[in-house]
């Protein structure tokens, strides 16, 4: 069954576009609920600490997060 996005990224387009973005970047590395988990995480982390996400912020934070995501992976296997 596929997965749905989370509520709060389904709601507003921009950072719908920013999880399509990173899914297509980490294709094959990433499966599509772990970006957009990535995408909210990092979307209420820069609203605790900034008082707004932009998308451009939002997508930096997340990519950041998926990168060391994917290293930690590899270095388990």
């Amino acid at each position: 069954m596929p997965e749905t996005p989370s509520p709060s990224t389904d709601r507003d387009p921009r950072y719908g576009s920013v999880v399509d973005r990173l899914s297509t970047e980490f294709s094959g590395v990433h499966h599509d609920s772990t970006v957009t988990r990535c995408v909210d995480a990092a979307r209420h982390g820069a609203e605790d600490v900034m008082g707004r996400a932009t998308p451009d912020l939002v997508e930096r934070i997340a990519r950041q997060h998926l990168q060391v995501l994917a290293l930690a992976f590899a270095e388990q296997h």
